[in-house]
């Protein structure tokens, strides 16, 4: 498996090209779980926030929380400019991804009022042909329907052209599995809990390991 294996590539942002730093998520589900009248662990706020396998909604259920307001109250807490101020790329990511010389979009959960200026700050938007952020009336991974939206603004969907997504969740390989492309994990080494939860994909411990 090598970089050049595909013509081109589609990639998840939280966690496998970017992260955020630790205080901030702890602090905003903190004040997530004030304004829900629940606490939260450290721990469980990192559940939380990446929501590998049924994590998240395993703590919802738990806490008798509705899932929508969790939502609508993490929107209101997050603010994009401290978000921003908050993300870090990793560097395996900005070793590969600027160097790949084919087609190259994101497909993210993270929605638009947030990856905008997250990719403006880090100033890594250029490093994208096109980024699509799933939404309700895009469907969300692991529904194909955002990743063959990509592969249609990149004008690489069904026309013979062979690429693959690289995540760090189940539902970024199971996405690019359902739009007939290949699926590939990237075990970051603080969420080895995913690790058991991937079949069927190739498993990378960085992205520069594609180009190998």
């Amino acid at each position: 498996m090598a970089g050049d294996d595909y013509d081109f590539w589609l990639l998840d942002l939280d966690g496998t090209v970017v992260d955020i730093e630790q205080p901030y998520i702890h602090d905003v589900v903190g004040e997530i779980g004030d304004r829900l009248g629940h606490e939260f662990s450290d721990r469980e706020a990192e559940l939380l926030w990446y929501g590998i396998g049924n994590a998240r909604e395993q703590l919802l259920t738990a806490g008798d929380i509705d899932p929508d307001r969790f939502w609508d109250v993490f929107h209101e807490v997050e603010d994009p400019r401290t978000r921003a101020e908050s993300t870090y790329v990793y560097d395996d990511a900005a070793a590969f991804v600027p160097n790949l010389e084919m087609p190259v979009g994101v497909v993210t959960h993270c929605q638009e009022y947030l990856t905008g200026p997250v990719l403006d700050r880090l100033d890594i938007a250029d490093w994208f042909d096109t980024v699509v952020c799933c939404s309700d009336e895009t469907g969300w991974k692991p529904d194909p329907t955002p990743v063959e939206m990509a592969m249609s603004e990149l004008g690489v969907a069904h026309n013979g052209h062979v690429g693959a997504m690289v995540g760090d969740d189940p539902t970024d390989v199971e996405a690019a599995h359902n739009a007939g492309i290949d699926g590939i994990h990237v075990s970051r080494p603080d969420r080895n809990w995913a690790g058991e939860r991937m079949l069927n994909a190739d498993r990378v411990a960085a992205l520069t390991d594609l180009a190998e």
